[in-house]
C-alpha cells in the first residue's frame, strides 16, 4: 500500500446520465431525488431516530435502551440492550401477518429438478433442523460450519442456528480440505454440516469426502450431518460411526416446533472468513441486532422490494451477498426469490436467460464477472429469450466498467430496468453506495451516492479532503463488522490503522465527480505510480473492455527502472475472435487516445480466462507475480488454477 501523501489520479471520463423511467419512479419506496435527499438528511443529522424508526419495522422481544453506544470505539454496539431474533423475522412474523403459503424459495438444481417452498414449509425445516442441533448438544454460542452447494437446506442451516443461538460460520463449497481445516480450527467449530455432493457444470463434486480430510484431526468436531444430494448419482461418502449422520434421518425423529432463542443485540450471529491475498483468513464476526435492521432496509430500499416481486441474486451463500441478499436481508421483507445450484453456463450459456423466463424474474442481482462472461459468449444466447418480466437489475463484487454497464442496461434491461451498482464488503455487512433506483440518475459503472446513514469521505493520507484518494466512511452504520474473531488488536490493525482511527478504513481508492458522485477505483494496493502519476487500475482495465472484441481485463504494474511502475495488460476476448498483433496496436491507441502515452503498458497479453477466486474477483495478485517471475504457491482455492498455469508458461513464452 502506498503511504505518500499525493492524492490519486482520475483517467477516466464518464458523462452518460440515464435517470429512472417516470412509472418507476411513482411506485417506488424512495420516489425521486429529493426524498432521497431529505432522508438522508436525517439519516445522518439524527442517525438514532432514523435507525429506530427503521427497526421499528421488526420483531422485538425487547426494545433497546439505546441505538448506538460509542463509549468503546471502534468496538460501537447498536440497539443495547435489546432482545430479537433473525430466524423469527424472517419466517415466523410472516405466517403471523398471514403470509404463511406465500413461496419463500424457488429452488432451481443443476440438472433440471426444482422444488418449491413456502414461508410456512421453511418455517418447518427450519424447526426441525433446530431441534435436531439441540439433540446434538448443540448450545447457543457454538459454532457450526456449513459446506453445501446452494440446496435448500443451506437456507435452513443457516437460519436453524440463528434460531436457536449457534453462530454459523458458512464454507463455500468449493473451498478446499486445507480451507476448511483453518477454518475450523480458528473458530472451534463444534459440527460440520455438509452433503455427500453438489453439482457443478454437470459433475458431482465430492464435497463430504472433502470435509472427511478438512477435519481429520480436529478433535473440536463432534458431529458431522450429511445432507444426501446424490440421488441419481450416487456418491461414495463413508459415515464415520457415532460422528456422522444422514440429514434426512435425524430430521424424520424430532418435532416440528421450535421456539425461537431471544438474542442479545450484541450476540454473535456468524462469522464469515475473508482470506485476502495473505495471511491467516479473518473471522469477520457479525452481531445480531444491527445486521438484522441494516440487511432489512438496505434490501427494502436498494432493491425496490414489493409484495409481487421474484428476486434472484446469483451469488453463493458462501459469501457475505449471499448472507445478506439471498437469506437475511431478502426473508426479512417477504417477497418471493430463486435460489439456483449451478453453473450459469450448463447445460449452455443461456441458462440464466433461462430461469428468469421460467420464474417471472423481477429482480436481477449479479456480478460484473458474469456480466463480462455473458458478453464474451455472444448475444446469440438472449435470442428468443423473454426477460420481459425484469424491472431492476443489480450488480455486486468489483467496480463494473461502464461498457459492461451498458451491455447490461441494453440487453438485459431493454434500456428500461434502473441498474444499481451498489458497493460493499464483507466486513459492512450491506450496501454502502448504491443508486436508490427510483431516485437516483445512474452513471455506467459509478456507485453514485451513499445509503442512509452512511458518511464516506474521500481522503489523502494525510486526512485531507481530495478529488481523488483513499475512501474513508466517517460514522458508524448497524450492519458493521464487530471484530475479527479472537484478535481485537487485528481489527483495530486492520480496519482503524489510518487518520488516527477515527474513521473505518475499507482499503479502496475512490473519486468524487462534479456531480458528487462516488466511483470506486479499486483497492488502494492496485494503484500503479507510472511516470509520477498515481491510477488505479480499474480504470485503466475499463479502457479496454470498450474495444468491441474484448470481454475482459486486468492490468497490473511491475518494477520499471525509468518509469517507476510499468503496466502489463492481461486481456480476454469474446468467443470467436482471434488476438493478434492488430488487436494489441489498436488496444495500445486506446490507452494512447483516452490516458495518454505515458500509459502505455510495456506487454498485451490474450487469454481465454483471467485467474479467479470462486466468488469472481480477479487475482491480480497472481498476474503480478507472473509479470515478476516470482514463484506462485497455493491456487488450489481458484475457480480454475489451470488458468494461472497457462498464463505463466504464455508469459515465459513471449
Amino acid at each position: 500500500m502506498t503511504t505518500d501523501n499525493t492524492s490519486m489520479e482520475s483517467v477516466s471520463h464518464e458523462d452518460r446520465l440515464f435517470p429512472p423511467t417516470a412509472a418507476f419512479v411513482k411506485d417506488a419506496h424512495i420516489s425521486g431525488v429529493e426524498a432521497y435527499k431529505n432522508l438522508y438528511t436525517k439519516s445522518i443529522e439524527d442517525p438514532e431516530a432514523f435507525w429506530s424508526e427503521a427497526a421499528d419495522e421488526l420483531h422485538w422481544f425487547k426494545k433497546w435502551d439505546s441505538v448506538l453506544d460509542r463509549s468503546d470505539a471502534p468496538f460501537y454496539k447498536w440497539f443495547d440492550g435489546s432482545r430479537t431474533n433473525l430466524s423469527y423475522n424472517c419466517l415466523d412474523r410472516h405466517i403471523e401477518e398471514g403470509r404463511g403459503d406465500k413461496t419463500a424459495i424457488h429452488w432451481e438444481g443443476e440438472p433440471g429438478d426444482s422444488r418449491d417452498l413456502s414461508y410456512k414449509q421453511l418455517h418447518l425445516e427450519v424447526c426441525r433442523l433446530s431441534n435436531v442441533l439441540k439433540a446434538r448438544g448443540v448450545s447457543k454460542g457454538d459454532r457450526i460450519a456449513i459446506y453445501l452447494p446452494m440446496v435448500p437446506e443451506l437456507a435452513i442451516a443457516v437460519l436453524a442456528c440463528a434460531r436457536i443461538g449457534a453462530v454459523h460460520s458458512v464454507i463455500f463449497a468449493g473451498f478446499s480440505a486445507d480451507s476448511i481445516r483453518d477454518r475450523v480450527l480458528d473458530s472451534e467449530t463444534r459440527m460440520v454440516i455438509t452433503s455427500d455432493g453438489g453439482y457443478r457444470r454437470g459433475k458431482m463434486l465430492k464435497l463430504k469426502n472433502i470435509v472427511d480430510e478438512g477435519v481429520d484431526g480436529c478433535a473440536c468436531v463432534k458431529d458431522v450431518i450429511v445432507v444426501k444430494r446424490g440421488e441419481d448419482h450416487p456418491v461414495d461418502c463413508t459415515m464415520q460411526e457415532g460422528r456422522d449422520h444422514w440429514y434426512h434421518e435425524l430430521v424424520s425423529q424430532v418435532g416440528d416446533e421450535c421456539t425461537a432463542e431471544e438474542m442479545e443485540a450484541e450476540d454473535l450471529l456468524f462469522l464469515l472468513y475473508t482470506s485476502g491475498t495473505t495471511g491467516k483468513p479473518k473471522g469477520i464476526m457479525h452481531t445480531t441486532a444491527g445486521y438484522q435492521v441494516y440487511s432489512y432496509l438496505t434490501s427494502k430500499y436498494v432493491f425496490d422490494l414489493k409484495g409481487d416481486d421474484v428476486y434472484w441474486c446469483t451469488a453463493d451463500v458462501g459469501w457475505i451477498t449471499g448472507h445478506t441478499y439471498i437469506v437475511y436481508g431478502i426473508l426479512q421483507n417477504g417477497v418471493s426469490q430463486v435460489m439456483y445450484e449451478g453453473a450459469p453456463n450448463h447445460p449452455n450459456e443461456g441458462r440464466f436467460w433461462e430461469i428468469i423466463e421460467k420464474y417471472k424474474v423481477s429482480i436481477f442481482y449479479t456480478a460484473p464477472t458474469a456480466i463480462r462472461a455473458f458478453m464474451k459468449w455472444g448475444d446469440k444466447w438472449l435470442n428468443n429469450k423473454d426477460l420481459s418480466s425484469l424491472r431492476l437489475l443489480g450488480t455486486v463484487g468489483e467496480a463494473i466498467n461502464p461498457e459492461a454497464w451498458i451491455w447490461y442496461h441494453k440487453m438485459i434491461g431493454g434500456e428500461r430496468c434502473p441498474i444499481v451498482d451498489t458497493w460493499w464488503q464483507t466486513e459492512t455487512g450491506g450496501h454502502m453506495l448504491t443508486p436508490l433506483p427510483g431516485a437516483t440518475a445512474t452513471k455506467p459503472g459509478c456507485a453514485t451516492v451513499p445509503f442512509f446513514g452512511i458518511k464516506p469521505a474521500i481522503l489523502s493520507d494525510d486526512g485531507s479532503d481530495v478529488e481523488a484518494g483513499i475512501l474513508a466512511i466517517k460514522e458508524p452504520w448497524p450492519g458493521m463488522l464487530r471484530g475479527i474473531y479472537g484478535d481485537p488488536q487485528r481489527y483495530k490493525d486492520t480496519y482503524w490503522c489510518k487518520w488516527d482511527g477515527r474513521y473505518y478504513f475499507p482499503g479502496d481508492g475512490a473519486r468524487v465527480d462534479a456531480d458528487g458522485y462516488i466511483w470506486i477505483l479499486g483497492r488502494v494496493d492496485d494503484v500503479v505510480n507510472v511516470s509520477g502519476h498515481r491510477i488505479g487500475t480499474a480504470e485503466l482495465e475499463s479502457v479496454f473492455v470498450e474495444h468491441k472484441d474484448v470481454a475482459e481485463s486486468a492490468v497490473v504494474g511491475i518494477p520499471h527502472e525509468i518509469k517507476g511502475q510499468g503496466l502489463v495488460a492481461f486481456v480476454t476476448v469474446i468467443d470467436g475472435r482471434d488476438y493478434d498483433d492488430q488487436l494489441r496496436k489498436e488496444l495500445v491507441a486506446m490507452i494512447d487516445k483516452s490516458i495518454g502515452k505515458f500509459a502505455r503498458p510495456e506487454r498485451v497479453l490474450f487469454s481465454s480466462d483471467l485467474p479467479k477466486t470462486r466468488s469472481g474477483k480477479i487475482m491480480r495478485r497472481l498476474l503480478r507475480d507472473i509479470a515478476e517471475g516470482k514463484e506462485l504457491g497455493n491456487v488450489t482455492t481458484l475457480a480454475d488454477p489451470s488458468v494461472v498455469e497457462s498464463l505463466q508458461k504464455q508469459y515465459q513464452q513471449e
